[in-house]
């Protein structure tokens, strides 16, 4: 396995001579996640089979079959994926009750319901909860000083509070202990703010974006860092290559793929419930509620709608891969950034009724966000055809990565069983989004809307910064329980633009000093 570099065609990773992990076994992640049973379990469905609510989420459990005792033989390398498939069956959510039986070691349920009812007895009264976990991730204050950052302006905005489907006060995700909890009152997803460097840094988007023939090269550049919030919108279609750089062309390129967006959901929408198309419809319909459950908005039957549309039309249209879960997710920022659009500047986006807004504003909104996922799932696809090769390779890659840039934590991994594919699948199957605050990913979007491959190639170097920023706390847990509750919930709930900026400034650092010399550190070994 190689990976070429964009800008010199120099090989990064040289030596692999190990197969990927699951690329010679059947593993059903094409149409739903990777699965652990035959294929005769799902009577030609090839679905989960799904159990009571799980008593601690809510959610449906997965029901999986009866397991034999392990043995003591080691498996082949060709093996591996096999043996960490059922840590992940579930990857995207944090919640299911899959965590508890990793890799053959258990973690008490006893404890998982003590530690449960800890949190939710905690936020119930208004105290800061108790459980070691809680202690642990208050903490916690992580800091990145780069010793090469990139050569672009860090800009920072006001603090963006977690309101996404992440921790809550750093310890387990709320939304999936207690759903009937009441929603604690946030600020906005999108803050804008009106001071002058950035309004200074405003007009200059709007010089870029209002030529006849926008430097795309130019905007790169200035977003890298952060994109003034009025102008997001514009720039992300850009630089997503969803609107021409001509000036020209660009209204009548919106309003023809707009119009066939709505063609697709004319021709394809009413087939949702033939048999052939029935099972896809289903797990999108119950996927969405899940998406940021603490959001309001996303609670709302109108934007649910809405993104049963466009999953659906996306899913139709793309038979390699078919609707996967946590492709929903990807749709979120895009959906967020074109309403802070068309909704009021003085109004909450995360509370404001989607109703109130124009049907013709409405339907730009979705057609828009389609497009630009399509767009963005172009050039990861094989992160979610057939056993999900995309997803395999990066998870290897970033092991590579961590063995030449943190070798104590790697090896304090190995030694206590972690495997990358564990907690790392999510990372990249969701490209981070269910590891930090909404606000924060919108952020983290410039970054890789600006940066050349940003989620194919630069998103592995984000996610080796993201491990890396937590390395001193991850090697202060002493077995393997503590390591994988520490990893499946970073404390990151209170994190704002600014820790964002470090993130990407020491991926840039990490992808300019490994990219074109990964075996530099080994030879210093000789």
């Amino acid at each position: 396995m190689q990976s070429l570099d964009p800008q010199n065609g120099k090989n990064f990773w040289k030596k692999n001579s190990k197969s990927v992990p699951g690329s010679m076994r059947a593993v059903y992640g094409a149409m739903h996640p990777p699965i652990t049973r035959s294929p005769n379990d799902y009577h030609l469905t090839r679905r989960p089979r799904e159990g009571p609510p799980h008593p601690l989420t809510g959610g449906q459990q997965i029901m999986s079959s009866p397991r034999k005792e392990s043995t003591q033989k080691k498996p082949e390398p060709s093996d591996s994926f096999q043996d960490y498939q059922e840590s992940v069956n579930d990857a995207w959510d944090c919640g299911d009750d899959e965590f508890c039986v990793i890799s053959d070691v258990k973690i008490s349920n006893r404890m998982v319901q003590s530690a449960a009812l800890s949190v939710i007895n905690s936020h119930r009264s208004g105290q800061m909860p108790t459980s070691n976990l809680a202690e642990l991730h208050q903490q916690i204050q992580p800091s990145i000083a780069p010793t090469e950052a990139p050569a672009v302006e860090v800009t920072t905005y006001p603090p963006v509070n977690n309101i996404h489907s992440s921790a809550v006060e750093g310890v387990l995700p709320l939304s999936r202990l207690d759903p009937s909890a009441a929603v604690i009152h946030r600020t906005p997803v999108i803050s804008t703010s009106g001071n002058e460097r950035d309004m200074v840094k405003q007009e200059k988007f709007l010089e870029l974006i209002s030529s006849n023939s926008t430097n795309l090269m130019e905007l790169r550049k200035l977003s890298w860092s952060g994109i003034a919030p009025p102008v997001r919108a514009v720039t992300w279609r850009l630089l997503n290559g969803y609107l021409p750089a001509n000036a020209e062309r660009r209204e009548d390129t919106l309003k023809r793929k707009r119009e066939e967006y709505w063609s697709f959901v004319k021709q394809y929408y009413d087939t949702r419930h033939e048999d052939i198309y029935q099972d896809t419809f289903r797990q999108i319909h119950i996927d969405i509620p899940r998406m940021s459950p603490l959001v309001p908005l996303f609670q709302q039957t109108i934007v649910q709608e809405m993104f049963e549309r466009i999953l659906y039309i996306w899913a139709i249209r793309h038979p390699a891969s078919g609707y996967v879960q946590g492709i929903n997710d990807l749709v979120t920022p895009f959906f967020i950034v074109f309403l802070h659009e068309v909704v009021p500047r003085e109004e909450k986006l995360d509370t404001y009724d989607v109703e109130l807004i124009a049907e013709e504003d409405r339907a730009v909104v979705e057609a828009d966000s389609f497009w630009c996922m399509s767009k963005l799932l172009d050039g990861i696809q094989d992160n979610y055809t057939f056993a999900q090769p995309g997803i395999q390779t990066k998870v290897q890659q970033l092991g590579e990565l961590m063995k030449r840039i943190d070798v104590s934590l790697h090896q304090h991994l190995e030694r206590h069983e972690i495997d990358y594919l564990q907690f790392s699948f999510r990372w990249f199957n969701n490209l981070l989004m269910r590891e930090m605050p909404l606000g924060c990913t919108v952020r983290l979007w410039d970054t890789l809307h600006a940066e050349p491959d940003g989620f194919s190639h630069f998103v592995l170097y984000v996610c080796a910064a993201f491990l890396k920023y937590f390395s001193q706390h991850l090697m202060a847990q002493r077995d393997f329980q503590g390591l994988m509750l520490l990893l499946q919930n970073l404390p990151t709930s209170s994190w704002s633009d600014s820790e964002i900026s470090l993130l990407v400034a020491e991926a840039f650092r990490l992808k300019y000093m490994f990219a074109d010399a990964p075996n530099h550190l080994q030879a210093s070994k000789k």
